[in-house]
């Protein structure tokens, strides 16, 4: 048993039964259990009690064991002052404070299940891929859980683009162009792309952008690729970079993206040209993202999107591939840009003007395949219908701000797995 449980208990009135009686034996009604207090003092206020035919109305103040009240420092405290009820878990001393100011005290353990005890005990000690795996119940997943984690994601997420923005001047484009970098470059680049597009004025971008090659140098440039080449082709790209760097005074930072534990594919140099070309295509890639209606609109603008033609027998700089082709975006990479980027600012940008876009965006996740991972695979297998975006993002919020810290009594899931502890 420890408080925070305790306080779960009281706060959704898991009991055996109702029928309260004082350590003195005297017959206890609770009227009112109070409103959890997340703040400091009483952990409920505004409760009612009755007892002895008095009704009182106050503060509750939970504990493990009545000695806490002491070891918490709580006597002659000003916040205690209002206290009607001290509910423990144990009773292991008398508080003369308590008893001089005819405040009753209220052991609980016998009104506890002691099932639920040990079903909480043991998700607390579990190892396995989620506390609960062995409690388990596809079942219990509550009705509106994939909406409202995704919710939560989605404000989580709109934080940190308001945050970009204030750093921007509000400029929207500026930092829809750091997301997008940011999604390009996977786990092992996320970073380092996006400090990459943080450096460059977005303003050079806009001045830049009917010219491939030019984009293409920006970038490559500043990714510290131009500096020994080893191939003839970059040339190009290096005559124009040090055009770049005169005309618009480029920082001289460097960046350094990494190629090791990335399937080719995936290397930077082949990331990085697509998304010059993603730019070089859609002029105003904004506009088009931010009012598109439906999810047909937003692919099409990611269609025709590739590695410029040197990356046809390349993925590297120095060093011509046996496997030869046109490297587009897959579906699947498309889809994580749209979940993780676009999808939020989107959502961002419309939710103080748009009364609809709420459930808009949430259609938008419905109609995106969910994403193929191991978090996604071990709740499948746990018999949970994992069938969209909506589905999968709600999972790996959950699972990261719940499953992960064993934040099981906020956890809508754990909820209900401890209510049927019967």
């Amino acid at each position: 048993m420890n408080e925070k449980l305790l306080q779960y208990l009281w706060n959704f009135k898991i009991f055996k039964s109702f029928d309260f009686k004082d350590v003195s034996g005297n017959s206890l009604e609770i009227l009112n259990f109070g409103k959890w207090n997340f703040d400091s003092g009483p952990d409920f206020l505004l409760g009612k009690i009755k007892t002895n035919n008095i009704v009182l109305a106050g503060n509750i103040e939970l504990h493990v064991k009545s000695s806490d009240y002491i070891f918490h420092q709580h006597s002659g405290n000003p916040e205690f002052e209002n206290l009607i009820l001290h509910a423990v878990f144990i009773h292991d001393v008398e508080i003369e404070e308590l008893n001089n100011k005819g405040i009753p005290t209220l052991e609980l353990k016998a009104y506890i299940d002691e099932s639920l005890l040990w079903k909480y005990e043991s998700l607390l000690k579990e190892n396995q891929f989620i506390p609960c795996a062995n409690l388990f119940q596809a079942e219990k997943v509550p009705f509106h859980f994939w909406e409202e984690s995704l919710l939560k994601k989605l404000d989580e997420k709109s934080l940190e683009i308001e945050q970009a923005l204030a750093r921007n001047k509000n400029n929207y484009e500026a930092v829809l162009f750091q997301t997008l970098a940011y999604s390009f470059g996977l786990k092992v680049n996320a970073s380092i792309f996006l400090q990459l597009a943080e450096s460059i004025d977005y303003s050079i971008i806009n001045k830049i952008r009917q010219n491939q090659v030019q984009l293409e140098a920006l970038f490559f440039g500043m990714s510290n690729w131009l500096e020994n080449p080893q191939d003839h082709h970059p040339k190009i790209w290096i005559r124009e970079f040090y055009f770049l760097k005169n005309k618009y005074l480029l920082s001289d930072l460097r960046f350094n993206p990494k190629f090791s534990k990335l399937r080719p594919p995936n290397f930077p140099t082949v990331r990085l040209s697509q998304f010059a070309c993603l730019y070089h295509v859609n002029q105003n890639l904004f506009s088009k993202l931010i009012f598109a209606k439906n999810i047909e609109e937003i692919y099409s603008l990611f269609e025709k999107i590739k590695a410029s033609e040197f990356w046809n027998n390349h993925f590297n700089f120095g060093k011509i591939s046996p496997i030869e082709g046109e490297k587009f975006l897959t579906k699947d990479f498309v889809d994580l840009i749209l979940v993780n980027a676009v999808l939020p600012l989107k959502y961002t940008y419309h939710k103080n003007s748009d009364e609809n876009i709420i459930d808009e965006i949430l259609d938008f996740y419905r109609k995106i395949a969910a994403e193929k991972n191991t978090i996604v695979t071990g709740w499948i297998n746990l018999k949970v219908k994992v069938e969209n975006a909506l589905q999968s993002q709600a999972i790996l919020y959950h699972h990261k701000h719940y499953c992960e810290k064993k934040n099981c009594l906020n956890c809508g899931i754990g909820f209900q797995l401890l209510q049927s502890h019967q």
